[in-house]
C-alpha cells in the first residue's frame, strides 16, 4: 500500500477509534475493528443534529472568543522569539490546551461542513502557534518568554524553573498532546499540514529530550519521566496513525512503560503517587485511583497502544481497572471521580450525591476509554458504559443552548449551595476551561461512534437516524437507520448492498434491556420483569442469542432487506448495592439509556421534601412540546411530599438528568428516598426528619449543612468533602447543636466526628454535652474513663456515667482562635440497639 493510501486510511479514524489495519505491526490474529468516521455518517435525527447546530452556531464561536487570552499569550511568545521582550504574556500552565481543544472542535465541524470564515480564523491562529514554537520544536509560552519566574515553580501548581524541570505538574506534555489532536483534526478536515508539521516537530523534539538526550535540556541527559497529566500518549498514537511514522507509536509505549518506574512523586493529595497513577507500572495497576481525567486518558492510551502493537501486557490491568470502576466507583450517570480535592476516585462504594464531583472531562474520558475497549475486545458492555456516560454525565456538561457549562456534576442540588466552581448552576466559563472545550470536541464526533466494521462484520453500536456506506471484505454496503433513540427503542435498518452479499450484521442489545441499567455490581432494577427485545427481518420475527452484547445475524443479504430491532423502554426503579451508603433507602429512575431526575421547578417545592413510591402504576410518559425542553420525554411518577411533618400524595415530574438546570437554578435529585421518615425539613429554625427528633444549631455557616448531624453518612477522614458537614458561624467562638431524642430509650453512647481542614474548620478547643430532662438542661456526667476528645479522623466516643433517657442533648463547643468548628457526623446509640445487636 502506498503512502497516500496509508494516510487516507488513517484519516478515517477519529479520536475515539482504534487502528487502521494496513500497517502490519504485530497485528492480533482476530479481526480488527474500526469505527466509520463521523464525516461519513450523515445524521438525520432530532437528538444529535440540533446539538451539532448549536455547536456550530453557539458553542464553538463562544468558546473561540473565550480562549482569546490563550491566543494573545501565544502571539506574545511569537513576538518574543522575534526580539520583542517588552510585551510579555502572563504565566499559565495549561491555558493553551483549552484553546487547542476548542480548535479541534472547530476543525471537526469544518470536516462536516466547510466554513471559509472559520477556516480563515483557524489559519491565522495556526500561524501564531507556529511562530511561538522554538526552532528546536519546544513550545510552552511561560518558559520560552521567561515569565515562569513570576509563577510558582514547584508543588501542585508549579511549572518548574526551566523547561521540563517539573514534568509532574507543568502540563508541558499535556498541552502538546491536545495540540497534536487538534492539528490532526485540522489536517484531516482541510488537507492543510502546516499545523501537523508543528506537531511533528514538537514530537521529535520531545523524543530527543526524553529518550535520547539533548544538550540544551536537562544537562543533556534523557529526562525519562512520564507526564504528570496523561494525554500525550493517546495523541502520539493518533499522530502515528495519520503519518505512519513508527517513532510516535514507540514514544507512546515508552511513556506508558516508564510510568511508575523512573519517577514516583512523594507526598499527599496532588503530590501523592496515586494522584497521577505513578504508584505502580501501568501493567501492574489493578485499581482506578487518583485524578479521574488523568486516569481515563492513561487507560485510553494503553488500549490504543495495545491495539496498534498487538501486545497483551496491558490486558489484565485494563480488565481489572474496568471492573473496579463498574463494580465500585461509577455513578449511575456514568460519572467518575466522586471526590473533591483530587478531582478523582475515592475508596470503593464512596459515591456521594450532593457532594459528588464527577468532572465533565472525566465522563468524556469514560467515553474515550470504553470506545477503545470495545474496539479491542468487540464486547458490547464497553459501548453500554460509553453510551451511559455520553448521554447522561457528558451531555449534562453543557446546556441546551450551548453556552453554559457544568464542571462539576452532582446527583443532587438544593438550588442554593454553590457547587459548580462558585456557581449554584451553570457557568458561562471557567478559569480552568477544560470541560467546555472537551465538550466542544466530543459532540461533533458522536456520529463516529455509531458504526464499526472489520472484514465481513458490520456492527451497529449506537442508534440514531442516519445513513452511511461501508466497504466490507465482500463489497460495499449502504445502511439507512431510522430511530427516535434515546427516547424510543424502535430501530429500523434498510440495508443496501451493491449486490447480494454475505456478511454478519451485529446489533447491540444494551445492558439496560436486561436486569440492570449498567454492567457491574453497583446497580440493579427493582424487580426483573424485563420486556423482551425483538428482531424482525423483512417483517418476520427471528430468534437470536446475545453474544458479547450483540445479536449477530450472519446471512446472505439482498439489496432492500429490512431489519427491525425493538428495545422496550419501560420506566425502571433502580437500587444500588447496600455498600453505597449514600443510596440506602433510595431509588433512581431510568428509562432506556437515560437517567432521570426530579427538578424543583417542576414540583413547586424543593425536591428534598419528596419521596418516591416503590410500586408504580400508570406512569405517564410524555413528550414535551414547548419551551426550553421541547422534544424531550418527561415522566410523571407517584410519590409523596412531606409538608411540615404531614405526608401527602404527590405526583413527581422527572426529566432526563442531562437536561436539568436549563430553566434557572433549582433543586434537583436523582436518588429519591422511599421512606417519608427519611426526609429532613425545616420547621422554623429546627431541622426535622432523619435519624433524630429534630436538629437545631446556634448558627450555620453558608457552606455548612445541618443534615450532616442526622443523615447517618459516615466520613472517611476529618477533611472529607464527599459528605455533608455542619459548620458553625455565629460571629463568636461559642457554638451549640441541639439534637432531639426518643425519651423512651436510654443513651448508650454519643460519637462525634469532628471536621478539620474543610475550609476554615478545626477541631474544637473544648466541648461538652448537656441533656434535657423535664424541661431542664443538665451537664452530662461521663463514665469514669471517658473524656471529651478532639481526635481527628475518627469518632470521639463518650458514655453517660449511668443509664440516661432524655428529650434531647446539646453539644456545646468552643472553637479555636480564627477557626470554625464543624461536625461531619453524630452517631447516638441507644441501649436497646446494643441489646438487639
Amino acid at each position: 500500500m502506498n503512502t497516500f493510501i496509508r494516510i487516507i486510511c488513517a484519516t478515517c479514524l477519529i479520536g475515539m477509534t482504534a487502528a487502521c489495519t494496513d500497517k502490519g505491526t504485530n497485528e492480533p490474529t482476530e479481526v480488527k475493528l474500526e469505527f466509520i468516521p463521523y464525516n461519513q455518517v450523515k445524521l438525520k435525527d432530532q437528538f444529535w443534529l440540533p446539538r451539532l447546530k448549536s455547536q456550530k452556531d453557539t458553542l464553538v464561536p463562544f468558546a473561540m472568543d473565550k480562549t482569546k487570552p490563550a491566543v494573545e499569550n501565544l502571539r506574545k511568545a511569537a513576538d518574543y522569539l522575534k526580539g520583542d521582550t517588552l510585551d510579555l504574556p502572563f504565566p499559565h500552565r495549561y491555558i493553551s490546551s483549552d484553546l487547542y481543544k476548542v480548535m479541534e472542535g472547530a476543525a471537526l465541524l469544518l470536516r462536516e461542513k466547510p466554513d471559509p470564515l472559520l477556516e480563515k480564523r483557524m489559519d491565522s491562529i495556526i500561524d501564531i502557534i507556529a511562530g511561538a514554537q522554538k526552532s528546536d520544536g519546544y513550545l510552552y509560552v511561560s518558559h520560552i518568554t521567561g515569565v515562569s519566574k513570576d509563577h510558582a515553580s514547584w508543588g501542585g501548581g508549579g511549572m518548574g524553573d526551566k523547561p521540563y524541570s517539573w514534568v509532574l505538574h507543568s502540563h508541558e506534555l499535556y498541552n502538546m498532546g491536545h495540540m497534536y489532536e487538534a492539528a490532526i483534526a485540522y489536517y484531516r478536515s482541510t488537507g492543510k499540514d502546516k499545523w501537523l508539521k508543528v506537531a511533528e516537530k514538537n514530537a521529535q523534539h520531545i523524543n530527543r529530550v526524553f529518550f535520547e538526550g539533548d544538550p540544551k535540556y536537562n544537562g543533556g541527559k534523557p529526562v525519562e519521566q512520564a507526564p504528570g497529566h496523561q494525554e500525550l500518549e493517546l495523541a502520539l498514537v493518533k499522530l502515528y496513525r495519520v503519518t505512519g511514522n513508527q517513532l510516535y507509536l514507540q514514544m507512546a509505549k515508552k511513556f506508558l512503560d516508564i510510568r511508575g518506574r523512573t519517577f514516583k512523586p512523594e507526598g499527599e493529595g496532588v503530590m501523592s503517587p496515586t494522584y497521577s497513577q505513578q504508584h505502580l507500572p501501568v501493567s501492574d495497576q489493578r485499581k482506578a485511583v487518583g485524578h479521574a481525567v488523568r486516569a481515563m486518558y492513561q487507560y485510553s492510551g494503553m488500549a490504543d497502544v495495545a491495539a496498534e502493537t498487538g501486545t497483551h501486557e496491558y490486558d489484565e490491568a485494563l480488565s481489572s481497572i474496568w471492573n473496579d470502576i463498574t463494580d465500585t466507583k461509577m455513578h449511575i450517570t456514568g460519572g467518575l471521580g466522586a471526590m473533591h480535592g483530587i478531582e478523582g476516585f475515592g475508596p470503593s462504594y464512596v459515591l456521594p450525591n450532593k457532594e459528588a464531583y464527577n468532572e465533565t472531562c472525566a465522563a468524556v474520558g469514560n467515553v474515550l476509554f470504553n470506545n477503545r475497549m470495545f474496539l479491542k475486545t468487540h464486547e458490547g458492555k464497553y459501548m453500554d458504559v460509553a453510551e451511559i456516560a455520553l448521554l447522561n454525565n457528558s451531555l449534562a456538561g453543557v446546556n441546551l443552548d450551548g453556552n453554559r457549562f457544568f464542571y462539576v456534576n452532582p446527583l443532587e442540588s438544593d438550588g442554593v449551595t454553590p457547587f459548580n466552581h462558585g456557581k449554584t448552576g451553570r457557568s458561562p466559563w471557567f478559569g480552568t476551561a477544560c470541560c467546555p472545550s472537551n465538550i466542544a470536541r466530543l459532540v461533533p464526533q458522536v456520529a463516529g461512534m455509531m458504526y464499526a466494521y472489520g472484514n465481513d462484520q458490520l456492527y451497529i453500536t449506537y442508534y440514531a437516524s442516519s445513513t452511511t456506506s461501508i466497504l466490507l471484505s465482500n463489497g460495499k454496503v449502504g445502511v439507512e437507520q431510522k430511530s427516535n433513540y434515546p427516547f424510543d427503542g424502535k430501530i429500523q435498518l434498510h440495508l443496501k448492498p451493491v449486490d447480494k452479499q454475505r456478511f454478519t450484521l451485529k446489533l447491540r442489545v444494551p445492558t439496560w434491556t436486561r436486569s440492570q441499567f449498567l454492567p457491574g455490581d453497583l446497580y440493579d432494577y427493582m424487580g426483573h420483569d424485563a420486556k423482551k427485545w425483538s428482531v424482525k427481518i423483512n417483517g418476520e420475527e427471528k430468534n437470536f442469542p446475545v453474544e458479547k452484547g450483540f445479536v449477530g445475524i450472519d446471512r446472505e443479504w439482498q439489496p432492500g432487506d429490512k431489519v427491525e430491532l425493538v428495545l422496550p423502554m419501560p420506566v425502571k426503579l433502580n437500587t444500588s448495592l447496600d455498600a453505597v451508603v449514600s443510596n440506602r433507602g433510595r431509588v433512581a429512575v431510568t428509562r432506556g439509556p437515560l437517567v432521570y431526575c426530579a427538578e424543583g421547578v417542576d414540583q413547586d417545592l424543593p425536591v428534598q421534601l419528596m419521596t418516591m413510591d416503590t410500586v408504580q402504576d400508570d406512569i405517564e410518559v410524555r413528550d414535551i412540546t414547548k419551551g426550553k425542553l421541547r422534544n424531550i420525554t418527561s415522566l410523571t411518577l407517584r410519590g409523596k411530599m412531606v409538608d411540615h411533618g404531614d405526608v401527602k400524595q404527590k405526583n413527581i415530574v422527572m426529566i432526563p438528568y442531562y437536561a436539568w438546570n436549563n430553566r434557572g437554578d433549582s433543586s434537583m435529585m436523582v436518588w429519591l428516598p422511599t421512606d417519608p421518615n427519611a426526609v429532613s425539613y425545616k420547621d422554623g429554625d429546627v431541622l426535622k426528619g432523619g435519624r433524630y427528633n429534630g436538629v437545631q444549631a446556634s448558627s450555620t455557616d453558608v457552606h455548612g449543612d445541618l443534615t450532616a448531624i442526622s443523615n447517618g453518612v459516615r466520613p472517611m477522614i476529618s477533611k472529607d468533602t464527599s459528605v455533608p458537614v455542619w459548620i458553625g458561624d455565629d460571629g463568636s467562638e461559642k457554638n451549640w447543636v441541639r439534637i432531639g431524642l426518643d425519651a423512651s430509650k436510654a443513651i448508650q453512647s454519643v460519637k462525634i466526628y469532628w471536621a478539620d481542614g474543610i475550609g476554615n474548620t478545626a477541631v474544637p478547643k473544648k466541648w461538652n454535652l448537656e441533656y434535657l430532662q423535664k424541661g431542664q438542661w443538665r451537664p452530662m456526667e461521663l463514665y469514669v474513663t471517658d473524656s471529651y476528645g478532639t481526635a481527628k479522623d475518627q469518632y470521639n466516643v463518650v458514655h453517660p456515667d449511668r443509664s440516661l433517657s432524655c428529650d434531647a442533648i446539646r453539644i456545646n463547643m468552643t472553637s479555636q482562635s480564627e477557626s470554625k468548628v464543624g461536625i461531619l457526623d453524630v452517631d447516638i446509640t441507644y441501649e436497646t440497639q446494643m441489646e438487639a445487636q
